[in-house]
C-alpha cells in the first residue's frame, strides 16, 4: 500500500489504531497472527556445503561428463580445459553465495534494536521484534527506526536513509501527505524505514509494515532467493556485494 499517499486523518483508521497506541491484548493478538518483526533467515550452510552445491547444476554435471569422456578417449587437453572452467565457475558461485549469506547476517544485525512505543497512552521500551502494525512509535535522535513507519508528527526530524537510498545526507521528514503514488523511497518524506537512523529531532509515527514486509525485508528475501540483480535504484547498494 502507498502509505505516503494516505491522508493523515485516515492513517490510524487504516491500521485500526489511535494516537494512544494499541492495547496490550490487541498487540499480543496481532503479534501471534503476523509473527515477530524480524528478518527471517534460511538455515545456514557451511562453507563446504556451499562449495559442493555449485556442482549440482545440470550444465556443470554435463561438463564433468564431457571431461570424463574426453579423458577416456585420450583428449587430455580438453579434459583439463573443461575441469578448469568447472572449477572457476564453482569458485565464483561459492564467493557470491557466501557473500550473500554474510550480507543477510549484516541485515539481521542492523535490525536487532529496541523501540520506544506508546500503548494505551503508556510509553514502553520494547524489543523491536515485538512491534506490530498499528503500534505508535516515538522517534528521537540516535534511534534506529524499528519498522516501516508512517510519520504522524515531525519536529526537526531528520533520518539517515543511506542504507536504502545511498544518499549521503540525512533527509528532513514531515507528516504531510504526498499525493503522488509511485515515487522512489527517498522522496517519501512522510515515511521512515526499518534499519535507517534518526540523526536529529523527534517524531511520532505508526507502524505500517513489519518483518519481511518492510523495505529492508523485501531486499533480504530477494537476497536469500538469489534474485538480486543490478538495478538503477541506489537502495541496492547496501547489498550489491551479495547479489548474484
Amino acid at each position: 500500500m502507498n502509505w505516503h499517499a494516505i491522508a493523515f486523518e485516515n492513517i490510524l483508521e487504516e491500521v485500526s489504531s489511535s494516537t494512544q497506541g494499541l492495547s496490550g491484548d490487541e498487540a499480543a493478538t496481532r503479534l501471534e497472527k503476523n509473527g515477530p518483526n524480524e528478518l527471517e533467515e534460511k538455515k545456514r550452510k557451511s562453507p563446504l556445503m556451499i562449495f559442493l552445491a555449485q556442482f549440482k547444476d545440470f550444465m556443470i554435471l554435463a561438463l564433468l561428463f564431457a571431461a570424463i569422456v574426453s579423458g577416456v578417449i585420450g583428449e587430455m587437453t580438453d579434459t583439463l580445459i573443461i575441469l578448469i572452467i568447472v572449477l572457476l565457475n564453482a569458485i565464483i558461485g561459492f564467493v557470491q553465495e557466501y557473500r550473500a549469506e554474510k550480507a543477510m547476517q549484516m541485515l539481521k544485525k542492523m535490525a536487532a534494536i529496541q523501540a520506544t512505543v506508546q500503548r494505551e497512552g503508556t510509553v514502553l521500551k520494547l524489543p523491536s521484534a515485538d512491534l506490530v502494525i498499528g503500534d505508535v512509535v516515538l522517534l528521537d535522535a540516535g534511534n534506529a527506526v524499528p519498522a516501516d513507519l508512517r510519520i504522524l508528527e515531525a519536529h526537526s526530524l531528520r533520518i539517515d536513509e543511506s542504507a536504502l537510498t545511498g544518499e549521503a545526507l540525512a533527509v528532513d521528514k514531515s507528516s504531510e501527505i504526498i499525493e503522488t503514488e509511485n515515487i522512489p523511497l527517498g522522496d517519501r518524506l512522510n515515511m521512515a524505514y526499518k534499519s535507517t537512523l534518526v540523526t536529529n529531532g523527534r517524531g511520532l509515527a505508526v507502524v505500517v509494515a513489519t518483518g519481511m514486509n518492510t523495505e529492508i525485508g523485501k531486499i533480504a528475501r530477494l537476497l536469500q532467493e538469489g534474485e538480486c540483480q543490478h538495478r538503477s535504484s541506489a537502495e541496492w547498494r547496501i547489498l550489491e556485494s551479495g547479489c548474484r
